[in-house]
């Protein structure tokens, strides 16, 4: 199979940056719901390209630093229209968010507060688990090549409820069934602003490069430079941050935004979203052209085929972790149901379930 991106004409320019600026917008939930949302938007719906292939970004994606949603949008846009889709895809699911975080520290900073966003977000969580275990069930059948892709994917899902570190088990499995597929393989064959902007850029420059894992990860490093190095925010600040980038639609990392502009105004909020999301362009570009000859390669392809198993169980975790804190009370249970038949037993488009549940719970919210 030719898995060369395809040219950059116009239409398929077009269609990356549509397909992208409305998942920016719809893209609530975090890393695990962006990429059930793109799995069911670029595979099932429009036929960019296979499962397997999916899933072999997935997993070089998970090898990298940098925000996994957002390096699998510059992928798929890369894949479907070339260079310009590189750029397209990333910046397009980028700034819808980047645009809303920015306006929620506008308000922080006139106002002390964040906006009310629970009610609204009290109906689109049960949605998106239905959404991601719908996801996970069609990736699962191409991942999960045989037992002992099967069986390291359980291990690594109950290693993660355990709290180990999410970066060793995800090259941990790699490791392992690369050395175990390869190992038998061998064994046969030898029987046979207010602050310095620059500074401000290379702070969040530093993070995009090494950061691995979640917004909680993010809080460990931001702490780290920003309030007890340099000072410039209070850890009531960074907690709201984060809690800002969380709640709103798009990549976890438009925290980034949110700090830029407390310290720096505009400028600063343009330089820190520019510095913490530029390496991962950076690292889609190098690595999007090898991912074909991993594959074809029997040790890559069997380390490819481990981290792919590990990406899936970790989203699996997350999932029942959401799920526990989305479904609280028999709504929300009722939600999650109807939205798990309806995305399993329909073609209904993932934007229209999660509008349902914005309604749905800002109604109840508002009524209750």
């Amino acid at each position: 199979m030719d898995h060369r991106p395809r040219a950059a004409v116009p239409a398929a320019v077009g269609e990356v940056a549509a397909v992208f600026l409305k998942l920016g917008i719809i893209g609530f939930g975090g890393p695990a719901a962006h990429l059930a949302l793109m799995q069911r938007e670029v595979v099932d719906r429009r036929r960019w390209i296979t499962r397997e292939r999916f899933l072999d970004l997935l997993g070089a994606t998970n090898l990298i630093p940098g925000p996994n949603s957002t390096e699998m949008a510059i992928h798929l846009g890369f894949v479907r229209a070339g260079w310009p889709g590189l750029l397209i895809g990333g910046a397009c699911f980028i700034t819808p968010a980047t645009l809303i975080v920015l306006a929620c520290a506008w308000a922080y900073v006139r106002w002390g507060s964040l906006p009310e966003a629970t009610s609204l977000l009290y109906g689109i969580k049960p949605v998106l688990i239905a959404i991601v275990v719908q996801a996970l069930a069609h990736l699962a059948r191409t991942a999960f090549r045989g037992v002992l892709t099967g069986s390291t994917a359980v291990v690594v899902a109950a290693l993660a409820l355990a709290g180990v570190n999410e970066v060793l088990l995800l090259f941990g499995a790699a490791l392992g069934v690369m050395l175990a597929v390869n190992a038998r393989r061998a064994a046969s064959c030898l029987a046979v602003a207010p602050v310095a902007l620059p500074q401000l850029a290379l702070v969040f420059l530093k993070v995009g490069s090494i950061l691995f894992g979640s917004g909680y990860v993010l809080l460990a490093f931001l702490r780290a430079d920003l309030v007890e190095r340099l000072g410039w925010l209070s850890d009531a600040q960074l907690l709201d941050a984060i809690a800002v980038g969380q709640v709103t639609p798009g990549p976890v990392l438009t925290t980034a935004t949110f700090i830029g502009y407390l310290v720096g105004g505009v400028p600063g909020a343009a330089v820190a979203t520019v510095g913490i999301f530029l390496p991962s362009f950076v690292f889609v570009a190098a690595s999007n052209p090898l991912i074909p000859k991993l594959r074809a390669s029997r040790w890559a392809a069997s380390f490819l085929d481990g981290a792919n198993a590990a990406s899936l169980a970790l989203m699996a975790t997350v999932t029942w972790q959401l799920g526990r804190a989305a479904v609280v009370d028999w709504l929300t249970a009722v939600l999650a149901l109807v939205a798990a038949a309806l995305v399993f037993g329909t073609r209904i488009h993932s934007g229209w379930l999660i509008a349902g549940g914005a309604a749905i719970g800002l109604a109840y919210r508002l009524l209750a």
